[in-house]
């Protein structure tokens, strides 16, 4: 079973610490996008590293379209993961949609984690009532009838939006290479699930400690919506990084690890 796991998720396992981390990357990414952050964790915990079903070098064919209509399917993967390996005490860091996707799990399984770490989350997107998720309705239909006609441009254009940094371009690269290396339909199902998903009822029953990461400037992200997760997790800390863009883990790396380490202590 464990060997099945490894190959679905591709689960690699890095560092000496008697303690875990478990890192989860966002939309149209993998676990690659952690190669900043990880080495400065190594000596203190055992790192996982994953690639959700359908991205980076998961088994593509383990790609179930009714299990994964939600986030429930990967948090259950998340669940049946950390079971295998026997994870205890686990500090989870998600990227993005991931950050809900911790939630889900930790919901699931609470004993199972000590600490969550979420960079840039959003439970909702699009705008409602009183709530700011930085897009209306349209803009989401837009976004995936955009994305459902023309992937390829979709990614081209979106990428440098997501990452900012327009000095650093070679990360607006990466990312669009990433997009463009998953498969267009599955990308598109699952930016379905992404950007029409609501998780803002499970926030107020979280209780793990939690960090909530938050760029000064963040076009998918932004402060308001950062702000909403820390008011309703219970047990949390907001902090905002000196920062910019969606994906402060490359484009931020020494102050994302600052953070963590200052969280974690």
């Amino acid at each position: 079973m464990l060997e099945k796991l490894i190959s679905r998720n591709n689960i690699t396992i890095h560092g000496d610490g008697n303690k875990s981390m478990l890192f989860v990357h966002g939309y149209g990414c993998d676990q690659n996008m952690w190669r900043f952050i990880t080495p400065q964790f190594k000596k203190d915990y055992k790192i996982i590293l994953i690639d959700l079903v359908g991205s980076g070098k998961s088994d593509e064919n383990a790609y179930d379209f009714d299990k994964y209509s939600s986030l429930d399917g990967y948090a259950d993967d998340i669940v049946e993961i950390c079971d295998a390996l026997d994870l205890k005490n686990l500090t989870f860091v998600g990227h993005s949609v991931s950050a809900m996707i911790g939630v889900l799990a930790n919901l699931k399984r609470p004993a199972i984690f000590e600490k969550l770490i979420m960079i840039g989350p959003s439970p909702r997107y699009i705008n409602d009532n009183n709530y700011y998720g930085g897009f209306s309705q349209n803009d989401i239909d837009e976004l995936i009838a955009t994305l459902e006609s023309n992937y390829l441009g979709w990614s081209s254009a979106m990428a440098p939006a997501i990452m900012g940094n327009d000095e650093k371009p070679e990360l607006a690269e990466e990312l669009e290479q990433s997009f463009c290396q998953t498969n267009p339909e599955i990308a598109k199902h699952f930016a379905k699930v992404t950007f029409l998903g609501d998780n803002r009822s499970d926030l107020d029953k979280l209780t793990t400690d939690t960090l909530i990461l938050q760029c000064n400037s963040d076009v998918i992200a932004s402060i308001e919506v950062g702000q909403y997760v820390h008011k309703h997790v219970s047990n949390s800390k907001f902090v905002l990084l000196d920062a910019t863009g969606h994906c402060p883990h490359l484009s931020a790396p020494n102050q994302t690890i600052e953070a963590m380490k200052s969280y974690l202590i």
